[in-house]
């Protein structure tokens, strides 16, 4: 995975405008906010609570974060930069489009099942409406969009966009189905499969 032209946002304010005691209090609260999320999932991750246990005062984490849905978009914009980071170090791989591709949606969701608690909050997160999480949860979505881009870079745009789309799609909705006790994680993986499958397979060279 090539690195991006430009980094993720990393919050609000920008990361790297705050000096070094700012930078380390946000890391704190996001760290607070993760941790939380882990062990009691979406409802217990409470403003109050965040505060307290990043050891800042409530104003002071609203200056940072807005809202909870904010907080939690920001800690999975984070936690995506951690995975582009790995994905630098130890390229996805495969014979294959699909392949390749496949490889990057295991990687993540396995990621994901480590700390299925988390996985449910920060989906969760994803489905309220709330414009100030819009920004870093166009940057969650960029990381799969990334990939599948320069994995299918030789295709029409329209091919490439509409593959990319209906991916992240249905790779969203089984994500949902299966942290909600809907289907077993090896049924998000044949469903991604098949995705995979009926949308790369023909155009593979």
């Amino acid at each position: 995975m090539k690195r991006p032209a430009e980094s993720f946002t990393n919050g609000i304010p920008q990361s790297e405008a705050l000096r070094a005691t700012q930078l380390a209090r946000r890391k704190r609260i996001v760290a607070a906010a993760m941790d939380l999320a882990a062990h009691g999932g979406y409802d217990a991750v409470q403003m109050r609570d965040v505060a307290a246990r990043a050891k800042v005062a409530l104003g002071t984490l609203y200056r940072y974060f807005s809202s909870k849905d904010q907080l939690l978009a920001y800690t999975w914009t984070d936690w995506s930069q951690e995975l582009q980071e790995h994905l630098w170090r130890h390229p996805i791989r495969g014979a294959s489009r699909a392949d390749r591709i496949m490889d990057f949606v295991r990687r993540v969701t396995r990621a994901l099942e480590r700390e299925p608690k988390l996985a449910s909050a920060l989906l969760k997160s994803m489905l309220v409406p709330d414009r100030s999480a819009e920004e870093p949860r166009k940057e969650v979505s960029a990381v799969m969009g990334r990939v599948v881009e320069e994995e299918l870079a030789l295709l029409q745009p329209n091919d490439r966009e509409g593959i990319r789309d209906i991916l992240g799609q249905v790779w969203y909705a089984n994500l949902l189905l299966w942290v909600n006790g809907r289907i077993p994680v090896s049924r998000l993986y044949q469903n991604m499969e098949t995705a995979c499958r009926l949308l790369i397979s023909h155009h593979e060279a």
